[in-house]
């Protein structure tokens, strides 16, 4: 892993979080993560958390996403996408060539050290995840899409040929890519829907328990 940096920037009894940025080919600025683990032990699975235009990483911090997952025995990654958050010096995948969106989460997997990554992905990150989960399906474990964008871009077809564990997650007032994302996910061959009630667009932002809840549940399912 060609790390930048990284440091420790809290470390409980039972849960260590940790900073840091990761060089990827073809980028001219390091891409910025969080990352979250049990302090001993190793972790029982990885997780990739991604985010939504108006969001960062940070947002997994703040609600407890990161302790959840680290409490559940996980190792969690959230990164600052191209272009967001502290990553906005990094070019998006489609300025730099071959490096597209699939290519692109799949070095970040690769420098990062995730394999057989559980992918969580809202709103815009849709835009890596999707692509990244029909070409690379052999690097994930499940996926849990919390109504991205991009879900048109892929036929049904393609969708039952993704054999993979998904968890699709959605809050019932988000008027906006809530039901129509659900449409075209539906047809994944091997998936579970959790509605949030009274949730939006955002709906873990809404109701971080029960989103705690129903991923920690799923990821128990695995």
């Amino acid at each position: 892993m060609r790390h930048k940096s990284k440091r420790v920037v809290e470390k409980m009894s039972d849960v260590t979080v940790t900073e840091g940025f990761v060089q990827l080919e073809g980028c001219s600025a390091p891409l910025f993560y969080r990352q979250s683990q049990p302090a001993t032990g190793d972790p029982k699975m990885s997780v990739l958390l991604l985010h939504g235009i108006r969001f960062s990483s940070e947002n997994w911090l703040n609600i407890g996403t990161l302790d959840t997952l680290a409490k559940a025995g996980c190792r969690a990654v959230g990164i600052d996408l191209p272009e967001l958050g502290r990553s906005k010096a990094v070019k998006a995948p489609a300025a730099f060539g071959e490096l597209a969106p699939a290519g692109f989460l799949k070095e970040v997997c690769e420098q990062l050290g995730l394999s057989s990554v559980v992918v969580i992905s809202p709103s815009l990150s849709g835009m890596y995840s999707l692509p990244f989960l029909h070409q690379h399906q052999d690097m994930v474990q499940a996926y849990v899409p919390v109504a991205p964008v991009c879900t048109n871009k892929f036929t049904a077809e393609q969708y039952q040929s993704v054999k993979i564990p998904s968890l699709i997650v959605y809050g019932d007032q988000d008027t906006q890519l809530g039901e129509v994302s659900f449409r075209n996910l539906s047809n994944l061959a091997n998936h579970s829907v959790v509605v949030m009630k009274g949730a939006g667009h955002a709906c873990y932002l809404d109701d971080p328990d029960t989103w705690h809840l129903a991923l920690t549940q799923f990821l128990k399912s695995l």
